[in-house]
């Protein structure tokens, strides 16, 4: 593989994706996942152990919940993160064991800081509409790249998109780089899918919105 993605979601838009035991989703982007653009180098038989990241818990918690499971105790989403994308991830030396891998992806949440950002924009969760193009620009404009940002497209009746997903990618140095479209890999659309919606690539000709609640 040749560039890493670290995927932020938004959790109301996920609640709104999925007939599920959402409760009080956190009003700030969470992690969704660090993934590899590839997922070929995996290693099946090296399975989830949650004591190998006990010091990270709360963060993993608070930053990488499980949107649409609210029990603190469960850790199948960390699980799976780990055994699709985590194993393929630790051909790196940086990412090479469990602690590694989840520390890491903490670390450049927090290096991104992109709740704050978007703050910084004047982009907050509303009830009016946003440009993509002005989202897009004020993220470009404060990283020095473009990142990848996915939305819900319009339900019927709707007349806007609602933003998703927000992904940063990285070189395997781990510094930011442009997330370009080009020979984009269709396992990483596959992520996306929650329930039966499906996120997708924004329109900037849609308007956006960016809710604050479920």
């Amino acid at each position: 593989w040749k560039k890493l993605y670290l995927a932020h979601h938004w959790p109301v838009t996920v609640c709104k994706m999925s007939a599920n035991d959402c409760q009080d989703p956190p009003e700030y982007w969470t992690i969704h996942g660090l993934w590899p653009d590839k997922t070929e180098e995996c290693n099946r038989t090296w399975h989830f152990n949650v004591t190998e990241i006990k010091d990270l818990i709360s963060d993993m918690r608070h930053y990488w919940p499980d949107v649409l499971h609210s029990s603190l105790n469960r850790t199948q989403f960390w699980k799976h993160e780990w055994e699709k994308h985590g194993t393929c991830a630790a051909t790196l030396e940086v990412l090479n064991s469990q602690r590694k891998y989840f520390g890491k992806a903490l670390e450049l949440y927090q290096q991104v800081d992109l709740n704050s950002c978007l703050l910084k924009a004047g982009i907050k969760p509303s009830s009016s509409y946003y440009q993509m193009t002005a989202i897009k620009e004020a993220l470009t404009r404060f990283y020095g790249v473009t990142p990848k940002i996915q939305c819900l497209p319009p339900e019927e009746g709707e007349k806007a998109q609602t933003i998703g997903q927000i992904e940063f990618c990285f070189t395997k140095e781990l510094q930011l780089r442009n997330c370009t479209a080009t020979g984009e890999s269709d396992l990483m659309q596959a992520d996306l899918r929650i329930g039966t919606e499906e996120l997708s690539v924004c329109s900037d000709a849609l308007p956006t919105y960016y809710p604050s609640q479920v």
